[in-house]
């Protein structure tokens, strides 16, 4: 099998063509689909037409794709890469892809899988980096080396790589279904822990010592000595990132002393993201929150662990969907509105503790289930790259080899 050694500009008809500088206000309802970097999606799919934009003006003939071309990424999910199909035809992209074009003689698909391989992505990111820019443009593209076979190999390549990535792809899919099904559980799990059986009617404010507070409006960050600060990203491992956090001045963090958190607090994210819940660790007392995040402080004997949990129940979801405010910029739950939740409380300790056991038994089983959905996507993701990888360079015979043993020894 021969190989020769070439860029990617002699593979494609000119060396790359910038896509359409539309600004956001001049997108319309109906026109010509516009394909931004962010329809792309990370499986190198486009997202459904529902969430597509489109421009209501004569497009050049330039900026006009054709089903083979291939679109890159230049900036944001940098080297991204989508293969425009039949369905694609006579839609325009824009400014921050790059669309390339393959000759006659050269397979699109192989193409299109070796934009993804290992040493292509890894030249695009070296580069980017070395040379500290925000983006990468059509000239670095077109001057990536690549290896390709003749035009019968790059089939048979791309033939076998379509194969094996959609056997991969349906493994994903179907565990993806599995992982919704278990979120499904979880939340109707802790749904009935918090039914009216056995629990009395309440409101979520007499389980608190205070009414909620919103946390700092905004914040001024400094480094060195300085109070700790949460952020809504922050309540996913609050736990694990609490060396990490940004700080605030301490004179800025006294001016708002009643959201300094306390172990024990709840703090749940209620503008914009809604219902992310994470409980304060002994190691951020003393801490403060932003203002995309309320702070709930249970009274004595309240488990925050069982407050944490039902602010993550469906039910809750439902009553903050009903009482969001969409008059600011962001969706925002009032404090006032939060405080008067209802609720179906355990109203004797002994229940306490048998709901506490529910939840965590509940909540364990679920994490477990995660992790192992979570190590199974990332080993799919491992071999379809290696598949793509070893195929796209050469590593072996496409035309006698299987995708669940080719990969065996070759190095991800």
């Amino acid at each position: 099998m021969t190989w020769k050694e070439t860029r990617l500009k002699h593979l494609c008809v000119d060396s790359g063509q910038y896509g359409l500088n539309v600004p956001a206000d001049h997108y319309s309802a109906a026109g010509t689909r516009l394909i931004r970097t962010s329809d792309i999606a990370a499986d190198g799919t486009l997202r459904d037409a529902e969430c597509g934009v489109h421009v209501d003006m004569t497009i050049e003939a330039r900026h006009q794709l054709a089903p083979g071309d291939i679109l890159l990424s230049r900036s944001g999910t940098l080297g991204r890469s989508f293969l425009i199909p039949e369905q694609a035809q006579g839609y325009t992209f824009a400014g921050f892809l790059i669309r390339f074009r393959p000759k006659p003689g050269v397979e699109p698909r192989f193409l299109n899988y070796a934009t993804q391989s290992a040493g292509f992505q890894g030249t695009v990111h070296s580069e980017a980096v070395a040379s500290t820019i925000q983006n990468f443009n059509a000239d670095r593209y077109a001057n990536i080396s690549m290896r390709v076979p003749a035009l019968e190999e790059q089939q048979r390549i791309a033939d076998f790589l379509d194969a094996e990535t959609a056997h991969i792809d349906q493994l994903v899919d179907l565990r993806s279904n599995q992982m919704q099904l278990v979120k499904e559980w979880y939340a109707s799990t802790l749904d009935a822990a918090f039914s009216r059986d056995n629990h009395a009617p309440t409101r979520l404010k007499y389980l608190l010592a205070s009414r909620p507070r919103y946390g700092v409006l905004v914040p001024q960050f400094i480094d060195g000595d300085g109070v700790r600060f949460i952020r809504v990203n922050d309540l996913l491992d609050l736990p694990g990132r609490a060396a990490s956090l940004r700080r605030i001045p301490k004179e800025l963090s006294s001016q708002y002393a009643r959201t300094v958190t306390q172990a024990g607090d709840v703090l749940l994210s209620v503008v914009g993201t809604m219902g992310r819940s994470a409980i304060v660790p002994p190691e951020l007392e003393g801490a403060n929150v932003a203002r995309a995040v309320a702070s709930l402080r249970p009274r004595v004997g309240i488990p925050p662990e069982l407050i944490s949990a039902w602010l993550t129940t469906p039910e809750f979801m439902r009553q903050a969907a009903l009482a969001t405010s969409s008059d600011t910029a962001q969706p925002t739950l009032g404090m006032e509105d939060l405080s008067n939740f209802s609720l179906f409380w355990p109203d004797t300790p002994a229940a306490q503790r048998d709901l506490l056991r529910i939840i965590q038994t509940t909540q364990e089983r679920y994490k477990s289930l995660t992790r192992a959905f979570q190590a199974q996507s990332r080993l799919f993701a491992e071999r379809r790259q290696a598949l793509i990888n070893a195929a796209v360079t050469g590593q072996f015979d496409v035309s006698t080899a299987s995708g669940r043993n080719v990969t065996e020894g070759v190095s991800v």
